[in-house]
């Protein structure tokens, strides 16, 4: 009986070893998204091979998460959570869901609120977001205790798939400018990135070949709209993508800044 026990508790030991080295389940694909409606605050939700995937909830700005919309197929990139289902979904967590530029109108799906479906977050309430598009209006002001570093800095723009500057990437563009400001910068090296994703079934998606190029020029751009024009400001591009494996490819999609003081 102690022989028994003992190898039934190796044998768990090896499952419990073999479970934590699995690389968690990824799903990379591209699909119409779904409004499920609820209650209190509508689901997106999104299917693939059969399941359905729960995606965030509809909100703001200023929220962490950034929903797509109908009218457009979206490109969605996440983790399988084993946290509970939500609106009937299998939860990704995280994810990150870029709409891709070209309309499907065929991308039209609202379900209906049905009881069982609850959505386990409170919407925000009535009023102005809290978010601000670029450049709209000024940065506040940041507090003398937590002001920005004065020796160089590199801070990072990430993009949906094929796009360039959004409402949500007002913070980090303050904070360039505030960084160059604060560190009396005499050089800003901006140089932007073309991404590619690895799909789940193994395709292999690149964004178009001059977006590197548009996302710099933007963003130096967008900082001399702002008052960053004492600066030398150096602009290049990385044409080339990275080599997309199906992690995080997401993070090739970007625009880096680097602040010289």
């Amino acid at each position: 009986m102690i022989a028994r026990t003992a190898s039934l508790a190796a044998t768990l030991a090896v499952l419990a070893v073999s479970a934590v080295g699995q690389e968690p389940a990824r799903r990379n694909f591209v699909a119409c998204p779904l409004v499920q409606d609820t209650k209190t605050v509508p689901c997106w939700l999104s299917e693939y091979e059969g399941e359905t995937y729960y995606l965030g909830i509809q909100t703001d700005i200023s929220a962490e998460f950034h929903p797509p919309y109908l009218g457009h197929q979206v490109l969605v990139e996440g983790t399988v959570s084993s946290e509970p289902r939500i609106c009937g979904g299998i939860v990704l967590k995280p994810v990150r869901v870029s709409p891709l530029p070209e309309p499907d109108s065929s991308c039209n799906t609202i379900l209906p609120a049905v009881d069982q479906f609850t959505v386990p977050f409170a919407p925000r309430p009535p009023g102005p977001s809290g978010g601000r598009l670029a450049f709209q209006g000024t940065a506040p002001p940041t507090p003398a205790r937590s002001s920005p570093p004065s020796g160089p800095r590199e801070l990072t723009l990430q993009y949906d798939f094929d796009n360039g500057v959004m409402g949500r990437h007002a913070g980090v563009l303050g904070q360039i400018l505030n960084q160059a400001r604060a560190s009396k910068a005499t050089r800003v090296r901006i140089t932007g990135y073309r991404g590619a994703t690895r799909l789940s079934d193994g395709r292999v998606m690149t964004e178009r070949p001059d977006i590197g190029a548009r996302r710099a020029r933007e963003v130096a751009g967008l900082l001399a709209e702002a008052g960053l024009t004492s600066v030398a400001v150096e602009v290049s591009s990385q044409d080339e993508p990275e080599a997309a494996d199906g992690i995080d490819d997401w993070r090739s999609r970007r625009t880096t800044v680097h602040v010289e003081p």
